[in-house]
């Protein structure tokens, strides 16, 4: 007679219409095993249960078990439920994670999504049709130089190094520009810049209490993995713990005040697109939305709270007391229940989580809210203007633009799998983005800047980000580079965009944050000493490099020879001669090397003529001094702090 199964007395876990018992003797730690099952649980790629992070130890363990079981484990396969015990009997989490998340895939995959090239031509099909309804002409094709420029201004934050753009420029022409972007999202500042852009839109520049600096490692991780939007959106709403354990707790914990309300606002915003702030107080005067929906959505932070010291904090979720109440204009009392934007509503007991269950509700895949959203933000980020004008505000009251071409890019960004950079890439390789801002009387009358519904039939152009010029300024100078370590540029930057924004008054928590050119930024630019350190010949700037420069081109060349230059003093007295001759050579061409850095294309024959004279009469003859007033007069000009 067979022995009698030792029952488990830990209860069953349901994982996509599977049983499995929890083993009582396991080397984690019960908070870890949390972290794995709520991985284990993913049903296409959205986590369910709390706590799980990718970024954590283990991910290498994760990965193998997903190709694992890719490779061995299909849909009904009897040795499923075996492969599964067995990891879970050895111990070994991650691997059984990642074969869970493996074996959902294959039991529920997903639709495809259009390829890239049909995307594409889609966009240009729907944008297209506008100009033909509208009566307008698009513009001509932008430069190369001018995409590079763009591009990598909306891509890495910055413009494109000089050795880059050279060797974009003088690539091959086939699908040189695609290629440019790849190199670009696989550049380390494409985390660094998105991780700025989220990190001001989550809890603005200045915000010290919301943990800003461990915020952003956590957004540095997210985008230089490439996480799915949904995932990103689900980690931040539903996250729970200390900084130290979680520090996308920090978003939630910079907007926990006047009873969550900010919290509100904020996630309806950013998330959903959908403004409801005014209605927390009556309805909303231009559409549907009342308040009684804007208190159910606040209810689901209902026991959010922070505990504990400032640098000690924990973010938790307590058991409601009761039913929330809200006051109406009348008065009145009324019980809010917990609603989703949509009317879905949710019951919770005390043992649940309702910032979970939102979390869940904002990126279920049927809800278009979320993918409407970030699609709108994304397009309006590449191009200076949305769907919708606000970006932020797609209420039924505000009329999309394009409206099918919105849905359509919707519904491929979400069977896309939420893919933030295949978007880019969608978008970067399309018709409308290749334009040159510049336009004629064929499309003048395209202008949303005057209030118009924008055509996308030409570029617009777009003021700096603080962060935007500062960086470009350092990549057109070296300045940071000139008698610093690391640790003291960056000190220098902080240093330098806190006084950008206490000086502009700027809105911390306001992504359209420009450089628009005023008197005092002009001001700013002209006397402060990040421009003085940009125009220096100092060892390591971009113009000492040419200003000595024989050719006036910078661009490293190839030379047979690695032999090492004598160093004796008559080779050092000759070098020094030699570099004080290459002064006054190739002066025209060191102009137009300073224009490459600096604005991505050649100087044109009158900028040259007045340039030259600049140099002449500025510099006495000198050509240090010469250059020196032709690069600041470049670097503070309008089209250098512009993105067009």
């Amino acid at each position: 007679m067979a022995p009698r199964a030792r029952k488990s007395s830990s209860p069953p876990l349901e994982i996509s219409s599977m049983t499995f018992q929890l083993s009582g003797a396991q080397n984690r730690t019960e908070y870890t095993q949390k972290r794995v099952l709520r991985l284990a649980a993913t049903v296409h790629a959205k986590p369910i249960l709390p706590h799980a992070n990718l970024d954590d130890c283990g991910k290498a363990d994760y990965d193998r078990g997903q190709a694992v079981a890719i490779q061995k484990v299909g849909p009904g396969d009897e040795h499923v439920p075996m492969t599964l015990q067995h990891c879970m009997r050895r111990g070994n989490w991650w691997v059984l994670a990642g074969t869970l998340l493996a074996w959902s895939y294959l039991a529920h995959p997903l639709p495809a999504a259009d390829s890239d090239q049909v995307v594409i031509q889609t966009i240009n099909k729907h944008v297209r049709q506008g100009w033909s309804d509208n009566e307008v002409a698009a513009s001509q094709r932008a430069s190369d130089g001018e995409f590079a420029r763009r591009v990598s201004l909306d891509v890495l934050g910055h413009i494109p190094r000089y050795s880059e753009l050279t060797q974009f420029l003088d690539g091959l022409e086939a699908e040189r520009r695609q290629r440019f972007v790849e190199t670009l999202l696989d550049d380390e500042d494409y985390a660094k810049n998105w991780t700025t852009i989220w990190g001001n839109l989550l809890v603005g520049r200045t915000n010290n209490q919301g943990g800003r600096q461990a915020l952003d490692r956590w957004l540095r991780r997210a985008f230089a993995r490439n996480m799915p939007y949904d995932r990103f959106v689900f980690e931040l709403v539903s996250a729970e713990g200390t900084s130290q354990e979680n520090p996308a707790v920090n978003f939630l914990v910079s907007h926990l005040n006047n009873g969550a309300v900010p919290a509100t606002a904020i996630t309806a915003r950013l998330f959903l697109g959908l403004q409801v702030q005014c209605t927390q107080c009556h309805n909303h005067p231009f559409n549907d939305w009342k308040q009684s929906q804007f208190w159910s959505m606040n209810a689901f932070f209902d026991g959010t709270r922070r505990l504990g010291a400032r640098d000690a904090f924990r973010l938790v979720d307590l058991p409601a007391k009761g039913v929330k109440f809200f006051e109406k204009r009348s008065g009145l009392q009324e019980a809010a229940m917990r609603r989703f934007v949509d009317g879905t509503s949710v019951t919770i007991d005390d043992q649940q989580q309702p910032r979970l269950q939102l979390a869940k509700l904002m990126t279920d895949a049927s809800k278009p809210y979320l993918a409407r959203a970030i699609v709108n933000r994304t397009w309006g980020h590449f191009f200076g203007h949305g769907f919708t004008r606000p970006i932020d505000d797609m209420g039924p009251h505000n009329p999309v633009s394009h409206p099918e071409l919105l849905d359509y890019l919707a519904e491929q960004f979400r069977t896309a799998g939420f893919d933030q950079k295949r978007l880019i890439r969608w978008i970067t390789a399309s018709e409308p983005y290749n334009l040159t801002s510049r336009f004629g009387e064929e499309n003048s009358s395209d202008n949303p800047a005057a209030g118009t519904t924008p055509l996308f039939s030409r570029m617009y152009v777009k003021g700096f980000r603080a962060e935007q010029l500062y960086d470009s300024l350092i990549i057109a100078t070296n300045a940071h580079k000139v008698g610093r370590n690391f640790e003291a540029a960056e000190n220098q930057r902080r240093t330098w965009l806190r006084q950008f924004v206490q000086t502009f008054g700027t809105d911390e928590n306001d992504e359209s944050t420009t450089f628009n050119g005023t008197i005092p930024q002009a001001l700013l630019m002209m006397n402060g000493a990040l421009i003085n350190n940009a125009v220096t010949t100092t060892n390591g700037s971009l113009l000492q490099q040419v200003v000595d420069s024989a050719s006036g081109d910078i661009r490293p060349t190839k030379t047979g020879s690695t032999k090492r230059a004598p160093r004796t003093k008559r080779a050092i007295k000759i070098r020094a001669q030699q570099q004080i001759k290459n002064r006054y050579r190739s002066i025209p061409r060191k102009i137009e090397t300073l224009f490459l850095i600096a604005l991505q294309r050649k100087p044109t024959e009158a900028e040259m003529t007045a340039l030259g004279q600049v140099f002449k009469e500025g510099g006495n003859g000198d050509p240090i001094s010469g250059l020196q007033d032709v690069f600041w007069a470049v670097l503070n000009s309008n089209e250098f702090v512009t993105n067009h």
